[in-house]
């Protein structure tokens, strides 16, 4: 088992090395390039897209619940776990870098969700699409499609299962020492009836649960913010400053070279938001629209709420407190930071907040390896699927999984390798869409 656990934490470490993490910013950096800056000029116009319902759309949900239902996967655990552990090791400045990975990534999750509502077919279960439909009808390249798939199936009982049934259970089990089983057996039970009602039921609780989580996450956040608001400037000067200056070790803390900012910070803000991965846009095929460009819009404002919103408030917090500088755990760093200003009441926010995020990333990550799984083995395998990832809840709930995480984090990986070959063949395809949109839309920018 143990010579196991080395070669995928190997593996792992070899595809999420410094040539991915080169591959996925500068993708969002070329898309960017091509489609005019247009995440800086035209996010307002997105924003209101959000709320806005098409009459006669094909589609299964809203513009609203597929975005609810793409940040449900990606509003999780990286946004509490992921930006203490840039600061951890990359010091203040990583955040900085996870601002980049948002603001080019935009880009790229726009260019996804494009692709994704153009090669989309309409089938016994509803819409579906994502990166196995625009490689295989889009680039005719079958065989990478497949292989797409089943990255996404397997990091689905990973990263979007086991890993965040743990999470809970652990956080819940620290706190109030509940079982695990227990945890368990409970996330099973609600997960099922959602899950069991395809991505409209799903889309109607993540519309629920997501806005729900957010506010009282950062209701909870500005709260910390302005009431200690003479702290906020240092910790956006740390922020700037560590960014482009190594800071040197103090305290608990080991010191941070610019490369260790630069690294931790892209590879965190990819891990939270997800650009490039190729996940998002599968539920963004399922929006009701006629105009590709509508949901792709939508879709690039869910990497701005989590990397440019959430994971900044995180970061503040830590930063904010003197606790990041102890050399205490990464795990432990936001929980701490936000029970240095609240006190219990803190430490009890980061638990519910643990609780939201990791079930509702449990969720959205059910549907992405649904449909994947359906690519694979046809409409009839879906209950199939089902019942296997809800049974996994427990298993993840009750069982270490460090040989998981590492395993998560591969497939996650290798799930970037087609997609991105995808954008970049196919980004010919995103600006004439985008270019006819916003021409037809009287906001295009020369």
């Amino acid at each position: 088992m143990e010579i196991l656990e080395k070669m995928i934490s190997t593996a792992s470490d070899f595809v999420w090395g410094v040539p991915m993490l080169v591959l996925l910013v500068g993708t969002g950096l070329f898309l960017t390039i091509r489609l005019k800056g247009m995440q800086f000029w035209a996010l307002g116009h997105a924003v209101k897209l959000i709320f806005t319902k098409e009459k006669n759309a094909d589609g299964d949900i809203s513009h609203f619940q597929a975005l609810m239902t793409a940040l449900a996967a990606t509003v999780g655990i990286g946004n509490i776990v992921g930006v203490a552990t840039a600061i951890t090791f990359g010091g203040p400045g990583a955040v900085f870098w996870m601002w980049v990975t948002g603001l080019v990534g935009m880009a790229t999750k726009y260019s996804e969700a494009i692709l994704a509502v153009k090669y989309r077919e309409k089938g016994k279960n509803g819409f579906k699409g994502g990166p196995m439909y625009y490689l295989s009808k889009g680039l005719n390249m079958p065989k990478l499609a497949f292989l797409f798939a089943l990255f996404t199936v397997l990091a689905s009982f990973g990263i979007g299962n086991m890993t965040q049934s743990n999470a809970i259970s652990n956080a819940l089990f620290a706190q109030f020492e509940t079982p695990n089983w227990v945890t368990g057996i409970i996330l099973l039970t609600i997960t099922s009836f959602v899950v069991i009602g395809g991505i409209k039921s799903i889309g109607k609780t993540t519309s629920f649960l997501i806005p729900f989580m957010i506010i009282i996450y950062l209701g909870t956040s500005l709260t910390i913010i302005f009431t200690n608001f003479d702290k906020v400037g240092d910790a956006f000067g740390m922020i700037f400053y560590y960014a482009f200056n190594p800071i040197a070790a103090g305290g608990g803390f080991a010191g941070a070279a610019v490369a260790a900012a630069i690294r931790y910070g892209i590879a965190r803000g990819v891990f939270s938001n997800e650009s490039g991965l190729g996940s998002a846009p599968i539920a963004a095929a399922a929006a009701k629209t006629n105009d590709p460009a509508k949901q792709a819009l939508v879709s690039m404002t869910q990497t701005f709420i989590d990397t440019l919103v959430v994971c900044t408030m995180t970061a503040l917090i830590i930063l904010m407190a003197p606790v990041w500088q102890t050399g205490g755990s990464a795990g432990e760093l936001t929980l701490k930071s936000f029970e240095y200003f609240l006190g219990d009441f803190g430490a009890i926010i980061i638990v519910l907040a643990t609780v939201l995020f990791g079930y509702s990333t449990i969720l959205g990550w059910s549907y992405y390896g649904e449909r994947a799984f359906e690519y694979i083995f046809g409409e009839k395998s879906i209950k199939l699927y089902r019942i296997v990832f809800v049974s996994f809840i427990v298993v993840g709930a009750m069982i270490e999984l460090k040989l998981v995480w590492n395993f998560s984090d591969l497939a996650n990986g290798l799930m970037a390798i087609p997609n991105l070959i995808a954008l970049l063949l196919l980004s010919k395809v995103v600006s004439e869409e985008t270019n006819r949109y916003f021409k037809e839309k009287k906001l295009y920018k020369k």
